[in-house]
């Protein structure tokens, strides 16, 4: 017997995607006529802005990852990777493997929130031999590089080799890049006791980053302080920098001076270094760049309520979203505190279109923006106020605690960091290999409802 539930799908179960999805938990709990359905690549939320703190082992990795079920009360939930999108026949389809069945699913309504990937702009040896910092995963690699290098350096005799070993550069400016190079400079400091035939001066954490300066969207006096603090802290920082190769052993870089004319080459360098942290840049999923849907610069054009073009009861929101800030008519930056705000307003449209109502226009109004740059030092904008220092610092880790949604989980962070200022960080170095993608499968079995 044909039913008459009308069904929503989440693509994405990132910030934006569930936010979204506990929203619409809460409009519709007790309406048996709609169903929600949540589709994601992994069956947790990755609380992303602790990555570097994973990375520098402050934290334990689990600790940082919430199962999407435990926080989800009556969502139908795939865990599966969109192969494709058919906004005609309203059906999107995810892959199958040789392990585990494809999917096809009818939806009523759908919001895209599958987010970004690391753009490497091109460049394919920086993606073949640079590490990330998007993933669990990559802040795993991260940490198992530094001690490897580490324990390379200490026995090693040729000094040259020994400073390429310890030179460690990260690429981009941003929140990820500082707070990534705080964490760095602050593991390496805190185990080099355990090395002694490394001094302190042999360990190198460079920034390079293309702007004129670090932490855009911060005041100049605040990112001026932080650039400041990073450098009495020993991290080098290289601004209008751009990297524009790395074979695994040397960095090519190139200075970027709009004042100078550099067509001579005199602006070319290079440093020696084994390990390169790319944080510079994202781009949307390829799904959603070979989509029917109407992007630019691979982002899906949405309206003022975050509706796609061309396709009634379609949202995108979060970092596959193209809305121009109404200031700058430049896009949003990609932050989790933009992709919650439309996560609420997709909702609330979703909510009004199905109980004819009339819809919400997204109107984006900053709480503030922070960031952590080393041990108990921090930047913050926040309520009109710019603060820095261990103020600063406690007011992040307050803050992000607070978002982390699941009591168990903040008790740990909790007292991951209160260990952090007991105990020493410990050195082990897991030796997690990386697996090859499965293979993908065309062929997908239609498991969804008759409708």
């Amino acid at each position: 017997m044909a039913r008459n539930k009308k069904k929503i799908v989440i693509l994405g179960g990132g910030f934006a995607g569930l936010e979204c999805t506990r929203k619409l938990e809460q409009y519709f709990k007790d309406n048996s006529e709609i169903e929600i359905v949540l589709v994601s690549e992994d069956n947790f939320l990755l609380f992303t802005p602790m990555l570097p703190q994973v990375a520098s082992g402050m934290i334990e990795t689990r600790h940082i990852v919430m199962p999407i079920r435990t926080i989800t009360k009556q969502v139908i939930f795939y865990e599966g990777r969109v192969k494709n999108i058919d906004p005609y026949g309203k059906i999107v389809n995810l892959w199958g493997s040789g392990s585990k069945r494809g999917v096809s699913l009818h939806y009523d309504f759908l919001v895209v929130a599958l987010g970004s990937e690391t753009n490497f702009f091109g460049m394919n040896d920086l993606e073949k031999n640079a590490y990330q910092m998007k993933t669990l995963n990559d802040a795993v690699m991260v940490r198992n590089r530094i001690i490897d290098m580490l324990e390379q350096a200490e026995n090693e005799t040729n000094p040259i080799l020994k400073k390429s070993l310890l030179t460690f550069v990260i690429v981009g400016g941003g929140f990820a890049g500082i707070e990534t190079a705080g964490e760095i400079m602050d593991l390496l400091l805190d185990v080099r006791k355990y090395y002694p035939n490394i001094k302190r001066e042999d360990v190198r954490v460079i920034v390079l980053e293309a702007l004129p300066n670090i932490l855009p969207g911060f005041t100049e006096s605040l990112a001026g302080f932080a650039q400041e603090k990073l450098t009495h802290h020993g991290i080098e920082i290289k601004l209008q920098t751009a990297v524009t190769s790395f074979d695994g052993d040397e960095v090519m870089i190139k200075k970027l001076d709009v004042d100078k004319d550099m067509t001579n080459g005199s602006a070319i360098s290079s440093i020696q270094s084994k390990t390169v942290i790319w944080t510079a840049g994202v781009t949307p999923v390829n799904t959603i760049k070979r989509s029917l849907f109407k992007t630019d610069k691979g982002k899906i054009i949405v309206d003022q309520n975050l509706e796609v073009i061309d396709f009634p009861g379609v949202f995108a929101i979060g970092d596959c979203a193209l809305f121009l800030d109404p200031k700058t008519m430049k896009p949003y930056a990609p932050t989790a505190q933009i992709a919650e705000a439309q996560a609420k307003v997709a909702a609330n449209n979703l909510h009004a279109i199905i109980r004819n109502k009339e819809k919400t226009k997204f109107v984006y109004e900053s709480k503030g923006q922070m960031a952590i740059i080393g041990k108990r030092t921090g930047i913050a904008s926040f309520l009109g106020m710019n603060i820095h220092g261990i103020l600063a610092w406690i007011l992040w880790r307050n803050l992000y605690l607070s978002k982390i949604p699941t009591w168990d989980k903040r008790l740990r962070v909790f007292l991951d960091w209160t260990i952090d200022i007991l105990f020493d960080r410990d050195i082990s170095r897991l030796k997690f290999m990386r697996r090859e993608p499965e293979k993908e499968y065309k062929v997908l079995d239609e498991v969804d409802d008759v409708w």
